[in-house]
């Protein structure tokens, strides 16, 4: 009696540890809060190469939202688009405008981006952000400009680093 009676109490302990290991205590909307954090985050998930709008992401916080970068250098337009933690969703979120943080000559500069909201976005919130900064857009892709996006979130900064691709069809660096 006394076999079955330590298996039991095993059994359970195991049990208790695995569900408290997959429990997210951070997260009461899955669709907007992205994937908890976890030791290493890119592990058991696929990451995407690109966002769905085909622009280079900018990953935010410990992968709890992603940002999608479209640069248009030769309109001088950036846009910016807020996505979930798996980078295929576009989240609204309560601000009239973001950050680029970027540096010129050692000296660094900041550029802002308006609220344009998408056709899906509810009233008052956005996941789009356009700036028509020819000058933004220019550097972007100056080297030693490390550009950093710098937004808001439910409350909470998030700071992600800018990497754009220089190896494409346009652009001679």
């Amino acid at each position: 009696m006394k076999t079955p009676t330590t298996f039991t109490t095993f059994f359970l302990m195991a049990t208790v540890l695995v569900i408290a290991g997959c429990s997210d205590k951070s997260s009461t909307d899955t669709a907007t809060s992205g994937p908890p954090n976890t030791v290493d985050a890119h592990a058991g998930h696929a990451h995407p190469s690109e966002g769905p709008h085909h622009g280079d992401l900018i990953e935010l916080g410990n992968e709890e939202y992603h940002a999608e970068i479209l640069h248009d250098e030769d309109a001088g337009t950036i846009t910016i688009y807020v996505l979930n933690g798996a980078a295929t969703e576009q989240v609204s979120i309560d601000a009239t405008e973001v950050t680029i943080n970027a540096k010129h000559d050692g000296k660094p500069e900041q550029f802002t981006l308006a609220a344009s909201p998408d056709t899906n976005d509810p009233q008052g919130k956005s996941s789009r952000f356009i700036s028509n900064d020819a000058e933004l857009a220019h550097r972007l892709d100056e080297e030693g400009a490390e550009p950093k996006l710098v937004l808001s979130i439910n409350g909470k900064s998030y700071r992600g680093t800018i990497s754009h691709d220089h190896d494409h069809d346009g652009h001679d660096h």
